[in-house]
């Protein structure tokens, strides 16, 4: 079995001269973010992926998750201050933050715990009104726009956005024939996607949320091929918990014959350096022995430093991986460091 290679597609990677060398290495698919990717973005994306590369293009919805605006540079906000959220579209300061989308203030209660970003504030909803609510900082922090937003209790959300409604139509016009469905709840969401998406389209459906560990049996039924995304899930359950998620997810793919891809932190220090972590190597290891059909880079393509360098590595543990599993002495390749006798 080839272990596969999906590419999020972003700043970093978005030029003919990264493609072209991501596709030179076998890249096997592109990702393009919706969370990230405005609708008038989404055409000429695709035009300039090919008019390099002939690799398929998948389009990742939103999903059912929530996410703050714009926010100023640098904005902390302090224990005990109080602020109001709201669904109008402002720039987020130390008085207002927006939250999207704005259907989320409709299941909004007094109480709710809500995280912004990974490390990031934790707030307390204190009261709700229409389109807005008071809450107050209980975890010191800072705001960075457009960031992944996590509630206790999770709100009820469509399993699609407006704009991934509006995306998979605009995917279909262009031909695209493979989506990837966010923050997949249940079978019926996956259903749901299919409905809109072109007709023999491949849904890939991420599972990244609570729920949907819950309801992963029949999600994994539903969908074509499945992706863990493992960031999204840390901020549902504790980070000790992820990894034996990810086997058990793994398992119950490989059981269904389904194709599991995993995504997110793979080599997350090459997001700011040129040198992945022994740690990294090892999670690599580990999760392609889990059984894994293959592997996603995220933030290392789309915003980091070094794109090309980030999927060598990923491609030198892959030829290890395979390697191994044939039995074979792991001599060691000193070629890429120029050192081959």
């Amino acid at each position: 079995m080839k272990i596969k290679i999906l590419c999020t597609l972003g700043p970093a990677s978005l030029s003919p001269e990264i493609l072209q060398g991501l596709d030179q290495r076998g890249t096997d698919l592109y990702r393009i973010n919706l969370s990230h990717t405005s609708l008038e973005q989404i055409e000429p994306t695709i035009d300039l992926i090919r008019s390099v590369s002939p690799t398929p293009i998948s389009l990742d919805t939103e999903g059912a998750q929530v996410r703050c605006g714009y926010a100023e540079d640098g904005l902390i906000l302090l224990e005990g201050q109080g602020l109001t959220l709201t669904g109008e579209v402002v720039t987020g300061n130390r008085e207002r933050l927006s939250l999207w989308p704005s259907v989320v203030f409709e299941t909004l209660a007094p109480g709710t715990l809500v995280g912004i970003d990974f490390d990031g504030v934790i707030l307390r909803v204190d009261s709700v009104s229409d389109g807005s609510a008071a809450a107050i900082v209980v975890r010191e922090g800072r705001v960075r726009s457009n960031k992944a937003v996590t509630m206790d209790p999770a709100p009820a959300l469509p399993a699609l956005s407006e704009k991934d409604r509006a995306a998979i139509e605009a995917g279909a016009r262009l031909g695209i024939a493979l989506y990837a469905l966010s923050f997949a709840s249940h079978a019926r969401d996956v259903d749901l996607i299919r409905e809109i998406a072109p007709a023999g389209s491949h849904v890939m459906a991420k599972l990244e949320s609570r729920l949907g560990v819950r309801n992963m049996d029949g999600i994994i039924e539903a969908a074509d091929s499945i992706i863990i995304d493992r960031g999204d899930l840390s901020h549902e359950v504790p980070f000790e918990y992820v990894p034996y998620y990810q086997k058990a997810i793994a398992r119950r793919a490989n059981r269904g014959n389904r194709p599991v891809y995993v995504a997110t932190n793979l080599l997350e220090s090459m997001v700011t350096s040129r040198t992945p972590t022994i740690a990294e190597a090892n999670d690599i290891a580990n999760t392609l022995l889990d059984g894994v059909h293959g592997l996603v880079l995220a933030a290392e393509t789309a915003i980091g430093i070094d794109p090309l360098g980030s999927l060598d590595l990923v491609l030198r543990a892959i030829d290890t991986f395979e390697r191994a599993s044939q039995g074979d002495l792991l001599e060691e390749d000193r070629s890429y460091i120029g050192l081959a006798t």
